[in-house]
């Protein structure tokens, strides 16, 4: 594995052209993150394009499901822009094709004014436009009006269509108590929206109106700041929980503000809390805990869901408590603490664990798996269920160190770190890493706005060791069981699907990829490569053959040990699908 830094902005995620949508100058734009400094290839500003007098919040866009992106302003509208072509090649200056006033359509439909912003929205399964008001940290004795609604999916769509519409029909909204709001994202499911404000968990849906399915509340013991003789001088973001909530087709699992804090599992169905433990309660004296992004989620499919929850304590800002504070603006200044941000992780409370929930006869229980009281992350770690591995950006105390780490998601124990540099500036400043579109990326910003990029060297040339394999131009996926019968495959999945171009090949090319979780007898495998036509091939067994490391053939595979699928490949071959001399395209599985 290396890293590669290059020049950009933070917060990144990808359109379904393999287009990273990052945030610019206040606005949004498409770059090339794979290029030695970022080139922008399209952009909005709404300084440039549209007046100015505000910002994209960018920690609440997202892509719908024709790669428009739907922003939420800082002065309470909610955007969509639309960024490509059909074709999917990239429009330099994007086009605005939808801006409701979201908090003056609100206040119509309520017949009262908001003393909330807007902070987050999603689209439901049905195509509703959802949103709630609040932000970062809101104080229920500040008694501020707020409310979470949707606008229908008819409106959004005739708006898109360049129709006129009447939004005094097609915006509802529910009315929350005085000083209760949001302070997270809101998660959408089959069964509706699920909100989490400062005081209560709803699960909301669209029947011409709000409809409140249920409403649990959950225990806070409020802010959350560092007290005389703690480690940090920063405190938690929220007054109420939080984190985020995480849906499975079940559950609802988010933590609540107690202390100490607890890991709550809510049925989807009835609002009831099935389970919950305490989390994160056996710090060191002088931290406290304040979980303040969603959790890590996973659901085998048979009964366990793991959970894991990281501690943030000490990077919010003491004047969020700022009677005139408003917490909806999401800019460093406003939320996080300066000591933080210039001093490192050394002003962040520890604390990464997992908590298993277990379907039982009887109902649900929560079981902790492994806590590391060692480590502080506010890089927002990524698990990966293919390599069974959590990946994370850190700071080793001892060094001052920046660095990747790598954790085993069975037993919480480090298995691979890789610094980067010791200087302040590579703090990732809150802002979360971002696996790339082609399996094998694993980008982290940090604060002196260099992106840096983790890529694993998992395909070379055994034969040709001088020359190195793009690893851009090469991915590492997991094909589903469907797909892979569906092209025409027999058994079952038994290795990730890879893919390598290889450039200035000989006439005929070894080429190997470095893989493990292999296990059981090597003959039972078969090598499939795709065809022109997109379909799986058999690939006969004396052009490929499974290794150790140094080169030499292997019968007997072993879990957790690495191997070496090396394939033989002709330019111009069956299996070769570049059609460019001098050049291999090669998309290979393993079958069982």
């Amino acid at each position: 594995m290396f890293p590669l830094r290059q020049r950009t902005r933070t917060a990144i995620y990808f359109d379904n052209y393999g287009h990273a949508v990052v945030p610019l100058l206040g606005g949004i734009a498409i770059r090339d993150l794979n290029a030695t400094e970022t080139k922008t290839l399209g952009y909005f500003s709404p300084m440039q394009h549209d007046g100015g007098g505000y910002v994209i919040q960018s920690s609440y866009t997202f892509l719908d499901s024709k790669n428009r992106v739907v922003c939420p302003t800082s002065n309470n509208h909610v955007l969509i822009l639309r960024t490509t072509e059909e074709d999917g090649s990239v429009i330099p200056e994007f086009e605005k094709v939808l801006d409701i006033d979201i908090k003056a359509a609100a206040e119509t439909a309520l017949g009262k004014e908001l003393t909330q912003n807007l902070l987050s929205v999603v689209f439901d399964y049905d195509g509703n436009l959802w949103f709630a008001t609040g932000g970062f940290r809101i104080y229920p004795e500040r008694q501020q009006q707020g409310v979470l609604g949707y606008i229908a999916h008819t409106a959004i769509e005739s708006i898109l269509n360049g129709e006129q519409t009447d939004l005094s029909k097609a915006v509802f909204v529910y009315g929350l108590p005085l000083g209760e709001g949001a302070e997270n994202g809101i998660a959408a499911s089959k069964d509706g929206a699920v909100i989490l404000t400062n005081q209560n968990c709803y699960l909301l849906r669209a029947e011409e109106g709000v409809n409140v399915v249920w409403c649990t509340p959950y225990e806070s013991v409020g802010a959350k700041v560092s007290h005389d003789g703690d480690k940090t001088t920063g405190g938690g973001l929220a007054w109420g929980g939080g984190c985020s909530p995480t849906l499975t087709p079940d559950l609802v699992l988010f933590t609540d503000n107690a202390d100490p804090v607890k890991l709550l599992a809510l049925d989807m169905k009835t609002g009831e809390v099935v389970a919950s433990m305490p989390v994160l309660d056996d710090l060191p004296d002088g931290y406290q805990v304040a979980v303040e992004n969603s959790a890590i989620v996973y659901d085998d499919g048979e009964g366990t869901v793991s959970t894991i929850v990281c501690n943030w304590f000490g990077a919010g800002n003491a004047g969020l408590a700022d009677p005139d504070n408003d917490s909806s603006i999401q800019s460093y200044a406003n939320i996080y603490d300066q000591n933080w941000l210039m001093k490192g992780n050394v002003m962040i409370a520890p604390g990464v664990e997992r908590v298993d929930t277990l379907k039982t006869a009887d109902g649900y229980e929560m079981k902790s798996v492994w806590s590391r009281n060692d480590l502080r992350d506010t890089a927002i770690m990524k698990l990966s269920t293919a390599t069974g591995y959590i990946y994370g950006y850190v700071q080793d105390l001892d060094t001052g160190m920046w660095q990747y780490i790598i954790l085993d998601f069975a037993t919480g124990e480090t298995v691979f770190t890789m610094d980067v540099s010791n200087k302040y500036g590579y703090n990732n400043m809150a802002i979360g890493m971002y696996t790339g579109s082609n399996g094998n990326t694993l980008y982290c910003p940090t604060g002196y706005l260099e992106l840096l990029r983790l890529q694993d060297r998992f395909v070379y040339l055994p034969e040709l060791p001088y020359r190195e394999v793009d690893l851009d131009q090469a991915a590492r996926n997991v094909l589903s069981q469907d797909q892979f019968e569906q092209d025409g495959g027999e058994g079952t999945v038994a290795s990730w699907h890879n893919t390598a171009t290889i450039c200035n090949v000989h006439p005929n090319t070894m080429v190997a990829f470095r893989m493990n979780n292999l296990s059981g007898s090597a003959s039972d495998l078969t090598l499939y490569a795709y065809g022109a036509d997109g379909k799986l091939e058999k690939v006969g067994s004396e052009l490929w053959s499974l290794t150790d490391v140094t080169g030499a053939n292997v019968t007997e595979l072993t879990d957790g040990v690495l191997y070496e699928l090396r394939v033989t490949v002709s330019d111009g071959g069956d299996f070769d699908l570049s059609e460019t001399e001098k050049e291999i395209k090669l998309s290979v599985v393993l079958g069982k």
